[in-house]
């Protein structure tokens, strides 16, 4: 590392005691102005430690290829951090599998930073119940991953059957749930509440909340044994949670949303217990981790479309359990790198809570507002002026790093692994 590199989100004492370790290469300092500038420092970012990180940017400036960036450089820490650590990215458009092939078109752009093209080894969890659909789509895939009904609470059943909360339905929903967890505890079927839906009480909503529980079957998620979060969590390694094949037909959102909150809240669980074995750790001066089947490593989530699940108006069978990660998972290390492109839809708590901030261009009144929130306390100039400023160029930025409370305008260095998220084209290339 150069004397002048740029190091964002990395605080004073760990400057001193981890020097160069723990740092992830993601781009360059620019200087100047749009029509006359040059690209100067290294941009690195930390880490080591839990950080709740936003990126921003209209449709085409980059977001989601900055997303791919810094899981590529989670990947690529020195083996000391990365085999403490676990990468999960949500994907809800199917664009990450490409992580795994090497970014030869752009091999020339690369070189030219002093990178080299390669692709990750990565692993695609996909819905057990939709395993048809992939395979029919051609879809690879390494993971099925599925929920057991019963580990769903009255709320994950609200606001992914789209109930109203103090409907006729929702109250015959909740006393079956309460019966049901009385009689076998947690663990129940789908077939269980929907039976017990049907002995409460013979009227029409209770028939109209049957049909509604068994047209979940279709979603393609749920299974009587579910699945070990470890399956998912694994350290040194990134899984890739496709959600891109639940159509409309099945619930689309709702049913990604549900998907999403319920692995969170998993992972978020596993990690306080598993912080707690690591204080252990510290306390007796010995590796206990081991001995609990229960440990997961620290876990860096990633979520692409985040307004998505985590929306400012409105709450989804995710909202609570991404609430939560936010507000107290840095304790316990779970990490979050929430992407869109419409920050004015995205919750104001992560927005609020982030410690940094990249933003690509911005256009939109409400968006800029948003982000102008969270800057005002350290910006010379107004927002529209560094978006004015920037280089017309993909991939150009402002950083905001809480930490040293300072803004740098920045170039997102180029992807080592194949970006298939892209906008499509009609022209075929040859």
């Amino acid at each position: 590392m150069s004397t002048i590199d740029i190091i964002v989100g990395r605080y004073k004492e760990d400057k001193e005691r981890l020097q160069t370790k723990g740092l992830g290469y993601i781009g360059k300092h620019y200087i100047g102005t749009k029509k006359d500038y040059h690209l100067a420092n290294r941009v690195l970012i930390d880490l080591a430690r839990p950080h709740l990180i936003n990126i921003f940017g209209k449709r085409g400036t980059g977001k989601s290829y900055t997303l791919g960036v810094l899981a590529e450089e989670l990947l690529e820490l020195e083996e000391e951090f990365r085999k403490n650590i676990a990468v999960v990215i949500f994907d809800p458009m199917g664009i990450y599998w490409s992580m795994k092939i090497p970014n030869e078109k752009d091999k020339g752009l690369l070189l030219s930073w002093g990178l080299e093209p390669r692709g990750y080894d990565i692993e695609i969890a996909i819905p057990k119940g939709l395993e048809k659909k992939y395979i029919e789509n051609d879809v690879d895939y390494d993971i099925l991953y599925a929920i057991k009904p019963s580990e769903l609470n009255f709320n994950d059943w609200i606001y992914s059957l789209n109930l109203e909360m103090n409907s006729l339905e929702s109250m015959i929903l909740e006393k079956a749930l309460s019966e049901l967890k009385e009689e076998k505890k947690d663990n129940y079927t789908l077939e269980d509440i929907i039976n017990k839906v049907l002995e409460i009480e013979d009227c029409k909503e209770t028939r109209m909340l049957s049909h509604r529980l068994s047209a979940t079957r279709y979603w393609g998620i749920f299974d009587e044994k579910g699945i070990n979060i470890k399956r998912i969590v694994k350290p040194g390694r990134c899984v890739v949670v496709d959600l891109s094949q639940f159509g409309l037909e099945s619930g689309g959102w709702s049913v990604r949303s549900l998907a999403v909150g319920l692995l969170v809240r998993k992972i978020l669980m596993a990690r306080i217990e598993s912080r707690r074995i690591e204080e252990k750790e510290s306390i007796l001066g010995e590796r206990l981790r081991d001995k609990y089947p229960s440990y997961i490593p620290l876990t860096w989530i990633l979520i692409d479309e985040a307004h998505q699940f985590l929306p400012s108006q409105g709450v989804t069978a995710a909202s609570l359990p991404l609430l939560q990660a936010i507000k107290i998972g840095r304790q316990p290390g779970v990490s979050m790198i929430l992407s869109t492109q419409m920050p004015f839809k995205l919750h104001q708590e992560a927005i609020s809570q982030g410690d940094i901030v990249i933003s690509h261009r911005l256009t939109a009144q409400k968006d800029i507002s948003a982000l102008e929130n969270v800057m005002q306390t350290y910006q010379r100039y107004s927002i529209v002026d560094y978006f004015d400023s920037m280089p017309q160029e993909k991939g150009s930025a402002i950083i905001l790093d809480d930490n040293s409370e300072r803004i740098y305008e920045v170039r997102i260095r180029p992807r080592k692994s194949w970006h298939a998220g892209e906008s499509a084209i009609a022209l075929q290339e040859k």
